[in-house]
């Protein structure tokens, strides 16, 4: 959707550039998982800094020369610097800007340390796995995915960032919460694709969607009450055109999941009526091909 928008504002007829910019931004965000992931770890190096520090000190208090070490030594942050798949990415992905700016990582630990999840989690010195994991999860969901220096400062990294980061949290949230202590440091990392039919996917809704953009509005024509297309705005014109090649071009995805997902995108995008609007109009479509046996659709319950 945004690529077709992109599109469409810059008036630029070479489909191929705008592909791979599609691509490139898909394969970016396989780049913001991998460094979010990243910044767990940093932050327990930056506690170690601190500690070494704290113990250095002229005038140190015995907290500081025998300090605890449940935070550094917990079993997620091994598990996490020693998993392959995980560092392999890393390396491929060339995902290393925590060390240029680690001040967001300084802002992070400090908002950490003076919390009272930490508090509570270190007011004993005794680590348990499932205390560990769980206070993992809960400082990452709690002070780093809402953080707002480190939103701007990814926004400023790269601006189609700011959409992915919902997605990509849930994903490192889940990743998080199958761990496992005996087997957590052989887990294999996910991929940005399941397939290459995935892959496939993306680009070919986006080319037909822009290929058929007379056809996909021809289909609209009659569809909407008192249609007129300079009022109908332009993220709602992408959307029906899109749900259209997704009924009409792919026959393994379910109607209703169709209408489901260009809602959600509607929600998130477009106007406060645009949901309701689409709604009615991809429901009227939809009927109508099923009618006409247009739709074919593969597989039960795909109608």
């Amino acid at each position: 959707m945004q690529s077709l928008y992109a599109f469409n504002q810059s008036q630029n007829d070479n489909l191929n550039t705008e592909e791979k910019f599609l691509m490139k931004s898909m394969e970016e965000m396989y780049d913001l998982f991998l460094l979010q992931l990243s910044l767990i770890t940093e932050i327990r190096e930056h506690a170690v800094e601190y500690l070494e520090k704290s113990q250095k000190k002229h005038l140190a208090t015995s907290e500081e020369k025998n300090p605890n070490r449940k935070f550094i030594d917990n079993a997620i942050f091994e598990i996490l610097n020693e998993n392959e798949s995980l560092q392999n990415a890393l390396e491929k992905h060339k995902v290393n800007q925590w060390k240029q700016d680690d001040e967001y990582v300084a802002i992070i630990w400090n908002e950490i340390r003076s919390s009272l999840l930490y508090e509570d989690y270190m007011s004993t010195r005794e680590n348990d796995f499932k205390e560990d994991k769980n206070f993992i999860i809960d400082i990452f969901k709690e002070i780093i995915a809402p953080n707002d220096k480190l939103y701007d400062y990814l926004e400023d990294r790269k601006l189609t960032w700011v959409d992915d980061l919902p997605l990509v949290n849930t994903a490192i949230l889940k990743l998080l919460q199958k761990l496992k202590e005996k087997t957590g440091k052989e887990k294999k990392i996910a991929k940005l694709f399941k397939s290459e039919d995935d892959k496939e996917f993306a680009k070919k809704l986006f080319r037909k969607t822009y290929l058929n953009d007379e056809e996909l509005s021809e289909e609209m024509l009659g569809k909407t009450p008192n249609w007129d297309k300079d009022r109908i705005a332009e993220v709602d014109m992408i959307l029906i055109k899109m749900a259209i090649c997704e009924f009409l071009n792919f026959p393994s995805i379910p109607v209703k999941v169709t209408i489901n997902e260009y809602l959600e995108i509607a929600k998130e995008y477009s106007t406060p009526k645009s949901s309701i609007f689409i709604n009615g109009v991809l429901d009227k479509l939809s009927k109508e091909y099923q009618t006409e046996n247009k739709l074919n659709k593969m597989g039960r319950g795909l109608m």
